[in-house]
């Protein structure tokens, strides 16, 4: 990437994170898995970041005027009818058996937590068109980030890291709760959950991890003492933003280079890390392809957040 953009002609006359040459990334939650990574350089970037808006137009060769071809509305996006779900790798019997056997893995002391995922298969009786599927999750979780890179699409309220001019943010979310739906009965779970002694263990496990792993490339970091309930339409998650100051390297680490060495956190594989990928890798009975690995964007400068 630095290769490529060391080669660009850049003209950028907005100059704000996301302006200019920008590259969108998903990787492989594993880094065994067959699945890889890919980093997609957009024809046409459409930004907005505040009350500022811009369009963007990258091609190879001689830099020319954004083609209004480029920006024709298609047609609106239909649903995709009837959903036939059905089981993955593992059925009701099987998932049970293998969080038996994780549960028996914390218990022996192998690990302190480990975070098993469980595939679903959907077909649809229509073609799928990404975008009615991007409408809906933007609309229904408004506070997370929506995406869909190179067929990976989702929305996810945990930022695992943000670069931007020199400071690191990042979000763990460790801690979970189903919401009720009754706003009064929610703030009483809100509350159950905010002095879960299981909860905000298994939170610090993972806000331990994470500020480890940024230690090395930071000059400073700020960790709250305790964690706050981020609300989410369907549950209720706790949350605590962690901030960094990075320190004078030259060049700085990119926000893809802190990506790596942030992933996978204990938020989505557990702790210890090792060990727990290698009991996910036994018991899943899947390979989870880009599901919880690295998605987002960098610009030419490195910065960037994913």
């Amino acid at each position: 990437w630095r290769e490529a953009a060391s080669r660009a002609v850049v003209r950028d006359e907005v100059r704000l994170p996301g302006s200019g040459l920008v590259a969108f990334g998903s990787f492989a939650f594993s880094a065994s898995s067959p699945t890889g990574g890919v980093l997609v350089v957009p024809a046409v970037v459409v930004g907005r970041r505040g009350a500022s808006a811009w369009v963007t137009t990258i091609t190879a060769g001689a830099v020319t005027a954004p083609s209004s071809e480029l920006l024709v509305v298609q047609d609106e996006p239909r649903s995709p009818g009837e959903v036939e779900m059905r089981d993955g790798a593992l059925d009701g019997a099987g998932w049970r058996a293998a969080v038996s056997a994780a549960v028996a893995q914390i218990r022996s002391g192998r690990v302190d937590k480990v975070v098993l995922a469980r595939d679903v298969v959907a077909t649809t009786a229509e073609p799928l068109d990404p975008r009615w599927v991007l409408e809906r999750l933007a609309a229904d979780y408004p506070s997370c980030w929506t995406f869909s890179v190179d067929g990976l699409v989702g929305a996810t309220p945990e930022l695992l890291v943000r670069s931007e001019k020199g400071l690191v943010t990042s979000r763990v979310l460790a801690g979970t709760i189903r919401r009720t739906g009754d706003d009064d009965a929610d703030l009483a779970r809100a509350a159950i959950l905010a002095h879960s002694s299981k909860d905000l263990e298994e939170h610090e496990y993972a806000v331990a991890s994470l500020t480890r792993a940024l230690e090395p490339f930071c000059s400073s970091t700020n960790v709250p003492e305790t964690p706050f309930v981020l609300h989410l339409p369907n549950v209720l998650h706790l949350a605590t933003d962690i901030n960094g100051v990075l320190a004078e390297h030259d060049p700085h680490p990119t926000s893809l280079a802190l990506a790596e060495a942030l992933h996978p956190t204990a938020a989505v594989a557990g702790t210890p890390t090792r060990e727990a990928v290698a009991i996910i890798d036994e018991l899943e009975q899947m390979d989870r392809g880009r599901y919880a690995g690295p998605v987002g964007w960098l610009g030419a400068d490195g910065d960037g957040e994913w």
